[in-house]
């Protein structure tokens, strides 16, 4: 029986390239072994059929950024190989580690649904952090109770939150009991406490929109990858 030994080595062996090479092969999910993809260079092997794939590329793998439809009383432990929407059109190459040490940016709204982004790129975590107040996210609420008179005047400007006058806003009705609110540097119970003010009440609300990238088609409890060409 062959002496177990690390898969980059074994690698190397096959393909004749160098140690570098094989472990940037093996963590772009290039290496099957008996027909699964591993991705972790130390795997040991020893007779098992290690294969490297044709279209084998040797760019180093780029940060993962996700786009997640988060529920009420979910969590992110939805996001994994098969809750991918089927609508992702991205192109990228699904890799295991693309689901490790994301941070979550752009908190929903307390009770909220929607657009949540994770991200293992600090380029997306910063503009995020930095441009919070300039970057316009949209809301979809629905609402009960009497809105009082001048009440949507008051939601777009007028309002205070937490003692402070709140920048203006865009509030129109979406239909007879939900309210569309674009807003921008969202403060945690905002939404509902601008509701209150005006006499009503915050049934649900939903995230549709994070600057210019849209949850669209999404699916609750599925994610995408945040395309090369979008930005935020």
């Amino acid at each position: 029986m062959t002496e177990p030994v690390r898969l980059a080595k074994r690698l190397v062996e096959l393909v004749a390239c160098s140690r570098r090479e094989a472990e940037l092969y093996i963590a772009g999910g290039w290496v099957m072994v008996d027909g699964q993809i591993v991705e972790e260079p130390q795997f040991m092997v020893s007779e098992q059929l290690v294969e490297l794939h044709p279209n084998a590329d040797l760019t180093p793998i780029e940060p993962a950024t996700l786009l997640f439809h988060h529920l009420n009383a979910t969590n992110t432990t939805a996001i994994c190989a098969g809750t991918r929407s089927a609508d992702d059109l991205s192109g990228i190459h699904l890799l295991r580690q693309h689901f490790f040490k994301l941070t979550p940016c752009t908190p929903l709204e307390r009770n909220a649904s929607g657009l949540t982004v994770l991200t293992q790129d600090f380029r997306i975590i910063r503009k995020l952090k930095d441009e919070a107040a300039t970057i316009e996210q949209e809301y979809i609420v629905e609402i009960a109770g009497e809105i009082m008179a001048d009440g949507l005047k008051l939601l777009n400007h007028g309002l205070k939150f937490n003692g402070k006058p709140l920048p203006p806003a865009k509030v129109s009705w979406q239909n007879e009991t939900r309210l569309r609110f674009a807003l921008k540097g969202v403060i945690p119970g905002q939404i509902a406490a601008m509701c209150q003010k005006v006499g009503l009440d915050v049934i649900s609300m939903r995230r549709i929109r994070i600057g210019r990238i849209s949850m669209a088609k999404l699916q609750p409890d599925q994610w995408r990858y945040l395309m090369l060409h979008e930005r935020f």
